[in-house]
């Protein structure tokens, strides 16, 4: 080999190593597990209140995120929005994060939670559930500079399951 296929092959290699491991790490994003953690049972009052949750990466490299979001609609209108920021999880391991929730309306946010919780948990309907939409949102960027989101939208219910889960893969 002449030293130009060398150097060829070496900034191929160069170029293709921050992209593989963006993709990755968009891969792994999208296959982390998550639950509601601490002393208390989730509840979207808690969740108004912060709180943190757990992340499983069952992937076998680390997984990171830039940003991760829960946003809450009901009837259209965005009543909140629980945020945990930036996050590099360990390879077949588990992390506990805090979060914080920001609404413009708090009071009235609280109000709509408690009663959607009670609904959830088996109480009387006093509110349609079937208006309460969550979207999950998780940022990671390709390259550390292109935006890159993964969104998903769920009913209210959904989330409410998904955060009471028992185990995650990684426990």
């Amino acid at each position: 080999m002449n030293k130009y296929s060398i150097i060829t092959f070496i900034a191929i290699i160069i170029i293709i190593i921050p992209f593989a491991y963006s993709g990755l790490n968009i891969i792994g994003a999208n296959q982390l597990e998550y639950k509601w953690s601490g002393t208390e049972e989730f509840s979207f009052f808690a969740m108004s209140n912060s709180g943190e949750m757990e992340f499983c990466n069952s992937m076998p490299f680390s997984t990171s995120f830039e940003k991760f979001q829960i946003t809450s609609f009901y009837d259209v209108k965005n009543i909140g929005t629980y945020e945990i920021e930036s996050t590099t999880i360990e390879p077949q391991s588990s992390i506990i994060k805090k979060g914080s929730f920001t609404t413009e309306e708090f009071q009235s946010t609280q109000h709509m939670f408690m009663t959607l919780d009670y609904e959830f948990d088996g109480g009387a309907i006093r509110v349609d559930p079937n208006k309460f939409i969550v979207l999950v949102t998780i940022q990671t960027p390709i390259m550390g500079i292109i935006p890159y989101s993964h969104t998903m939208q769920i009913s209210g219910f959904e989330l409410d399951q998904i955060m009471k889960n028992e185990k995650l893969s990684c426990n």
